[in-house]
């Protein structure tokens, strides 16, 4: 689309799509000539509040429709964490604004070049020309990635990797701020618990565990005195803890000394793993980092979790998930869009029948994120493995070509659920049954208009593909902040919080201060 005639003054104004708010997601599409038509699908970023939904089978355009979407996000000064377990959304650092060869030879693929029989460089330069001939037939340019790289910040972490910028979850698990009522302290202290059991690989579950039970009791009665913990002051009130009963039974008869010693060690040997060593490195958890940085300016922060194991994963992303509730409960209320939660594969994470330790923290954004102006996009190509009752707070729904009957059956009743004014079942099973190479259907609880079909916009970054941590490494202007070689000493919190913890002894011995 071209940009709109001179204004009476003589300036060029802005194409119709960079309007403040409305998210450029390509244009409507006539399922009946197979063609693109000429007018914008615009989206209403507020709309993003009530959270949306994002389905497609590998090869529907799904990862591009996200990237545009973070895309249109960043240039509207809005910040985003994108959670990234396939490792496409690297990609989001690959902007080219002079769109030459050059920019593009160190990211291509060799495989391609050769299979082309070409040389890098040439192929580099086909790439460029496909990106700016992509870029044209959508009313884009290099300005507008320009635009792109002045509105907002990239940057690519990799937690328990020095790949791209550390990022650490547990070098102190400090206690929620002065205040905070005791509900959200307690779901805190929840979550928390239940990441640290999904990375020693034992049973999560906060009602039945006995060592989540225990650690979620550690826990509060370290952060109701105001003090925080690190792991080795948590082994340390393992063994010993800070009280005598758990609910009405004496500590040893809930859990003797020697199987508190047992759970003890089994952190301590983790600690000691030299594949550990990457989680204790790096910037700790500040969600307020995360989404601006110390100038002010809107940030989009890539978690790559490509290289973790599931267990990991797992903790990883419940503690992110936690962190964010507890940031998000201390802002102010607001109807507009605030920030946005991105997660690109939620597989696993949010399952219909199993209940994961991130479940719960995302029933508890999917209900409550609204009032704060935090929007939630979740993204998947398994229907069949989403919680569609928990779900049924997502306002949005964006359905691109699916794998089977039985994935399209099951979206239906998901998209049953979330719509309050019913739904036209045939209609839209009419309508998702011929989905190409990335066209969706957009439905909004919010338009009155009913579903739309698109073909999405071509996205401003290069996407190459998936991105190794080695490339990762590579990812210019990536780099950790500047820090100062002192801070690895003790400062007066760390020994304050070493002082407020019991020496570690030997399961068994009984243990008394003066």
């Amino acid at each position: 689309m071209a940009a709109n005639p001179e204004d009476s003054a003589g300036a060029v104004s802005l194409p119709a799509y960079e309007k403040l708010g409305a998210f450029y997601l390509g244009r409507s599409y006539d399922p009946e000539a197979g063609a693109v038509r000429d007018d914008l699908v615009m989206y209403d970023s507020k709309d993003l509040t009530t959270h949306a939904v994002c389905v497609g089978m590998t090869g529907s355009g799904k990862t591009g429709l996200g990237v545009s979407l973070i895309e249109e996000a960043a240039m509207d000064g809005v910040p985003v964490i994108a959670i990234d377990p396939k490792g496409d959304l690297g990609n989001l650092k690959l902007t080219f604004p002079d769109l030459r060869g050059s920019d593009f030879e160190p990211w291509i693929d060799p495989g391609a070049a050769d299979r082309e029989g070409v040389t890098a460089g040439e192929y580099a330069e086909s790439q460029a020309s496909l990106w700016a001939s992509g870029l044209g037939k959508w009313g884009q340019c290099g300005e507008r990635i320009q635009r792109l790289g002045d509105a907002a910040e990239v940057s690519v972490y990799t937690p328990g990797s020095t790949a791209g910028r550390g990022l650490t979850p547990i070098k102190s698990m400090d206690p929620p701020k002065p205040g905070t009522p005791i509900e959200q302290v307690r779901e805190r202290v929840v979550t928390t618990a239940s990441g640290l059991c999904s990375l020693l690989g034992l049973d999560a579950d906060p009602i039945q565990s006995r060592e989540h039970i225990l650690l979620s009791s550690v826990l509060e009665a370290s952060w109701s005195k105001g003090r925080g913990l690190d792991l080795g002051s948590l082994i340390a009130q393992i063994q010993n803890p800070p009280f005598e009963k758990v609910g009405v039974l004496d500590l040893d008869a809930f859990m003797p000394a020697k199987d508190r010693g047992a759970l003890a060690m089994r952190i301590n040997n983790l600690l000691a793993s030299p594949g550990f060593a990457g989680w204790l490195g790096g910037e700790p958890m500040d969600v307020g980092k995360l989404l601006y940085t110390k100038d002010g300016k809107p940030r989009v922060s890539v978690l790559s979790i490509a290289h973790l194991g599931d267990e990991e994963r797992m903790f990883f992303v419940t503690l992110v998930l936690g962190e964010l509730i507890a940031w998000m409960r201390r802002q102010p209320g607001t109807g507009t869009l605030r920030a946005v939660l991105y997660m690109d594969e939620v597989f696993g994470y949010f399952p219909p029948s199993a209940n994961p330790p991130s479940k719960n923290a995302l029933l508890t954004l999917m209900k409550q994120a609204r009032a704060y102006g935090v929007g939630c996009v979740l993204a998947t190509q398994n229907p069949v493995d989403l919680d569609y009752k928990g779900l049924s707070n997502a306002g949005t729904w964006m359905i691109g070509r699916l794998q089977t009957e039985r994935d399209k059956a099951r979206l239906m009743d998901g998209l049953e659920s979330a719509s309050s004014a019913g739904l036209d079942r045939s209609e839209i099973d009419r309508l998702i049954s011929g989905l190409g190479e990335r066209v969706f259907l957009l439905h909004n609880v919010h338009e009155r208009g009913g579903p739309v079909l698109f073909r999405t916009r071509w996205a401003m970054s290069y996407l190459r593909g998936p991105m190794t941590l080695e490339e990762i490494r590579r990812l210019p202007g990536n780099e950790p902040p500047a820090t100062n070689e002192r801070a690895a000493e003790p400062g007066p919190v760390e020994e304050a919080r070493a002082a407020a913890s019991p020496p570690a002894v030997p399961a068994g011995v009984d243990v008394g201060f003066v």
